[in-house]
Order: structure tokens, then sequence, then C-alpha cells
């Protein structure tokens, strides 16, 4: 090839992986999310479930009053950001083109090369079954989380959607498990950001 024809072939433009909204969405989702955790952890040692308690140096607020504070304003981001992602994810069919289809066998076939250290992350554009399982099921989960939250901030004013949930008393270990599968995700989300770095980059650039 002489150096006129290589100067004549156009040069290949980086591959648009998550387009801008998906970006914004995503960062403050996580800070929103991060936010939340660290309150619901202060909140929840006010009123344990289970016999334990978070240490004070990993959770957000120093007291009740002010842990409330912190989880309602996040809280309110949490949903409205949330409801922006979700409403765009089906408007522009990404959901529909990255979470589907999900099947059982093609879940345990990943999932077997994951233990291996055999699954591939050459092509970041395309979500693997397992990958597609976690981020379908995390946004259910997080429609979960913020309804029970609703639910058991205002059990009288909503009394139906705290009903649905089998009570207040339910709603809040409901609360309590979509934290715990919210926390293992981001666990889990990070660890393979360490392990393919180039997916941390994709977040931040698009490309």
């Amino acid at each position: 090839m002489t150096s006129i024809e290589a100067a004549n072939i156009p040069e290949r433009q980086p591959t648009v992986i998550h387009p801008a909204w998906v970006r914004v969405t995503h960062w403050i989702n996580a800070v929103a999310m991060l936010v939340m955790i660290g309150s619901g952890w202060e909140i929840y040692n006010a009123s344990q479930l289970f016999g334990f308690t978070y240490s004070s140096s990993i959770t957000l607020g120093g007291w009740l009053g002010g842990a409330l504070q912190w989880h309602f304003a996040a809280m309110w981001v949490l949903a409205i950001n949330g409801m922006v992602y979700v409403a765009l994810g089906l408007i522009t069919g990404r959901f529909r083109s990255k979470l589907l289809p999900i099947r059982p066998g093609e879940v345990a076939a990943d999932v077997k090369a994951a233990l291996t250290l055999k699954l591939a992350h050459d092509d970041l554009s395309k979500y693997n079954s397992v990958q597609r399982l976690l981020y379908a099921g995390i946004i259910v989960v997080g429609v979960t989380i913020v309804l029970t939250g609703l639910a058991i901030w205002k059990p009288v004013q909503l009394q139906w959607l705290t009903a649905l949930f089998g009570g207040y008393d339910v709603a809040r270990y409901v609360h309590f498990f979509c934290m715990a599968a919210i926390v293992g995700f981001l666990v889990v989300h990070v660890l393979l950001t360490l392990i393919v770095p180039k997916s941390l980059r994709a977040m931040m650039t698009g490309r």
C-alpha cells in the first residue's frame, strides 16, 4: 500500500459504548447510592433488625436525625435520576438490545467460564449473560428498594403500598435485603472493573 493510498483511508473512529445519558445517570446513581447506603446503615443502627450494628466509621449522618436528612435527600436524587435512566433505556431500546435475551443455559455457561477465568472481555459493547442477568436484576432491586423505602417512610399515607409488602415490619426486611443485594452488586462491579480497567475508561469517556 502506498503512502497516498494509506492517506485516503478514513481514520476509524472509536466505537461509542456508553452514550452521554448513560454515563451521567450512572455516576449520579453511584454517588446517590453510596450516600443512601452510608446513611441507611446509621438509621439501621438506631433500630436494628438483627444482632449487629455498623461501625460509625462507615456510616453517614452522625446520628439518626442527620442520617435521615442525608437519606431523604439522596432518595429523591436516586428516584428522579433512576426514572430518567429507566425511561431513556426503554425509549432508546438500549435495555432490549443490551439486556435481552437472558437464557439460563447461557448464564450457566458464562458462570462456568468466569470461575475458570476464561470469560472473554474483549468487546465491551456486548454484555455476557451474567452481566445481562445482574444488570436487569439490579434495576428490579433498585425499584423495589425505592418502593419499600416509601412504604417505611409514609406507612399511613401510603398504607396501600405498605400493605403490598406485607406490612411495615416486612417492608423493613425487604428494604434491608435489597440494600444487601445492592452492596453485593457494587462489590462485584468494582472487582470486575479492577480486572478489566478499560471498562472504567469506557464509562468515563463513552468509548
